[in-house]
């Protein structure tokens, strides 16, 4: 029995009006809870958000005004997405990110989302997984051979996003072991965003790795980057005193 097996986990996708948490709204939130090989239950509902949707981000999912008028508010979809996520570890590719929309929007119709605090972020598993190209959820589904379910709709990545799971969990046994590696900051191969994305760090120039050290990147890319910092510094370290006339 591998550890998808073991018990039963929810999964959960939002998408959004735009990227700022404070003054953007969720327009579809959708959560799954799975065991094994089975989806025991889904919900997933449209809102309206109340703010008109930026064609910018009706490109991305199709989501338009005359869909979400009439929608449920979010404050009346929280409740019912708390209620079944529990005290259950939920998954998700940045779940921070949604879990953070979600209670975001709880606090702004003075409302409770109550939920447990274990969290397994499929994205940085694909980090540590190393194989696929890209860490997207697009990019995995096909490195995996996974059907696509709708891309950039919340059910449709919640089914994707759980089939990923399955696969970036099959070499842990336990949930604890799961939750120990991911625990600690992950040293990455390449520079996953900007000018420089994809090339490995030690070809990535100085400056460029002083500036970026001082930036608001995540835990593993701000790891990374140190790490290829003191790498440089030791070398410079060894060679200056490995050089007879490096004093004169």
């Amino acid at each position: 029995m591998g550890l998808v097996d073991s018990e039963v986990f929810a999964c959960i996708d939002c998408e959004m009006t735009g990227l700022d948490l404070e003054n953007d709204r969720v327009i579809e939130v959708a959560c799954a809870l799975f065991k094994g090989e089975e989806v025991i239950e889904t919900f997933d509902t449209l809102i309206d958000p109340g703010i008109p949707i930026p064609d910018a981000s009706i490109k991305i999912h199709n989501i338009t005004d005359l869909m979400v008028k009439g929608k449920p508010k979010i404050e009346e979809v929280i409740p019912q997405i708390a209620s079944m996520v529990g005290k259950r570890i939920v998954v998700g590719h940045g779940i921070e990110g949604d879990i953070k929309i979600l209670k975001a929007s709880a606090n702004r119709a003075g409302i409770p989302f109550i939920i447990g605090d274990r969290m397994i972020d499929t994205f940085r598993l694909s980090r540590l997984y190393g194989d696929s190209p890209t860490n997207s959820l697009n990019q995995l589904r096909q490195h995996f051979n996974i059907e696509a379910e709708g891309a950039h709709r919340a059910l449709g990545d919640v089914i994707v996003n759980i089939q990923v799971f399955r696969f970036l969990a099959k070499k842990y046994k336990t949930t604890a072991d799961l939750f120990h590696v991911l625990s600690k900051p992950i040293l990455l191969k390449a520079m996953p965003l900007g000018k420089y994305k994809g090339r490995p760090f030690n070809e990535l120039p100085l400056n460029f790795l002083q500036w970026a050290v001082r930036q608001q990147f995540d835990e593993d890319l701000l790891y990374s980057i140190k790490m290829e910092l003191n790498k440089r510094r030791s070398s410079s370290t060894f060679n200056q005193s490995s050089n007879p006339f490096h004093n004169l």
